[in-house]
């Protein structure tokens, strides 16, 4: 993957969040996976709203672990509203508790020619699928 991570690189996944517990720990899997690919020692979860842990929260996290600067990457596929202007002002108003602890934002996921692997894959998973009739389609 890289240059290994400087350990005291804290760093956060955002996510929208959801009403749903399950779409939620969605997000935490994606952490652990990351963590174990990538040797990150510090990385926590935030959602953006609806559940915690709020970005502040995540943030206070990183740095009572050692982190003496954050990144926060918006877990969103798109450059909309949320990963633009939202998340870098609670990452900038989060990081302002801290003194002293620096914070990027990175661009959302966006487009990578791996996607297209990924997006390939799951049409190949829904060929092997029992197709939908048109009474199991939600409106």
């Amino acid at each position: 993957m890289g240059a290994r991570l400087p350990n005291d690189l804290g760093i956060i996944l955002v996510d929208h969040g959801s009403k749903r517990d399950e779409a939620n720990a969605l997000l935490e899997d994606v952490a652990q996976l990351f963590r174990g690919v990538s040797g990150a020692a510090i990385v926590e979860i935030a959602h953006m709203e609806l559940a915690e842990p709020t970005i502040a929260q995540a943030f206070a996290r990183c740095v009572a672990q050692g982190a003496r600067r954050v990144v926060v990457h918006p877990y969103f596929l798109a450059p909309g509203r949320h990963s633009t202007s939202d998340i870098p002002r609670m990452a900038g108003e989060a990081a302002a508790a801290h003194p002293g602890v620096a914070v990027t934002v990175t661009a959302p996921l966006g487009l990578d020619p791996r996607m297209t692997e990924i997006i390939a894959d799951r049409i190949r998973e829904s060929l092997d699928a029992r197709p939908m009739k048109n009474a199991d389609r939600v409106p």
